[in-house]
């Protein structure tokens, strides 16, 4: 049985990829922020797939230390429930901001949540990708489109502007897809990013102030979460890598110009920088 991990999986996307893998047969772990949201998600896919393989842990993933505590825990569970396999790595967990916000490492909260959690996240779990030769897929948005990386000052501490701040981050996840593409494709994993559009998800609606206020507009034209949770399904479930790098519907869709190999390895070493960790190269 194939193993699949989905971060941000007690609600919205999260939570109904991770339904939908568990109806197709796949064993989940889902993370979530409290483990009270984690045991309210678990029993609703129970409900919905009852004896499904599925269990979750507890981690604020917006903090360095809680995802070296939460990739330790799940190394140990996949050594001891997977054969130390990880098919898939779903790095979905996200937010918004209003404000300049920073982590207890001193980083900007959207860069730390939406582009550092997933990068190093994957790094804890890398030997289990590479033993499965799995794929990494992370939660885009087409709002990276006209973004680019302020590389002099990446947190925007001195200009901040929440939105500018979510679009770079947006494109930092299509920049850590392609770098991993460039470094480990040849060794069997995959990356992708999903642009799920506008869904109707509380992302917003978690946030005071003008995220809040924008978002009480646009939520409502937004599809069901089910709806992106297909595109997951489909770059998980598929027999072969599927060939593209972002997609949306379930299909490969055109991205941003800024995305490439030189981009892409410069933040990739500038996250290894902020992260305190090498990923290394592969060993043949």
């Amino acid at each position: 049985m194939q193993t699949v991990i989905v971060t941000g999986a007690t609600s919205g996307i999260g939570l109904e990829t991770a339904r939908l893998l568990a109806q197709h047969g796949m064993r989940i772990i889902g993370v979530g922020r409290t483990e009270a949201h984690c045991a309210q998600a678990k029993q609703s896919i129970l409900s919905s797939v009852p004896d499904a393989p599925i269990h979750f842990y507890a981690a604020d993933l917006m903090q360095r230390r809680e995802v070296l505590r939460l990739g330790a825990l799940l190394a140990h569970d996949l050594e001891g429930n997977s054969d130390g396999r990880l098919f898939a790595l779903i790095n979905n967990a996200g937010c918004a901001r209003s404000w300049y916000r920073t982590t207890e490492d001193g980083y900007e909260q959207q860069f730390a949540l939406n582009h550092l959690a997933g990068f190093l996240l994957t790094y804890t779990l890398l030997p289990f990708l590479l033993h499965a030769g799995g794929r990494v897929i992370m939660t885009g948005s087409q709002s990276h489109k006209g973004a680019k990386v302020y590389w002099q000052d990446v947190m925007l501490s001195r200009n901040y502007h929440p939105l500018r701040a979510y679009k770079q981050s947006k494109l930092c996840n299509l920049l850590f897809a392609q770098a991993l593409n460039d470094r480990y494709a040849a060794h069997g994993i995959r990356a992708y990013v999903v642009d799920p559009g506008l869904v109707n998800t509380d992302i917003g609606t978690k946030e005071q102030g003008i995220v809040r206020f924008a978002w009480r507009f646009r939520k409502p034209f937004g599809v069901p979460p089910a709806i992106p949770a297909q595109t997951f399904d489909f770059l998980c479930r598929a027999q072969e890598h599927p060939p593209g790098l972002y997609y949306a519907l379930c299909r490969e869709k055109p991205y941003s110009s800024a995305v490439g190999k030189e981009q892409a390895e410069r933040l990739f070493i500038l996250s290894e920088q902020l992260c305190g960790i090498t990923y290394g190269e592969v060993r043949a």
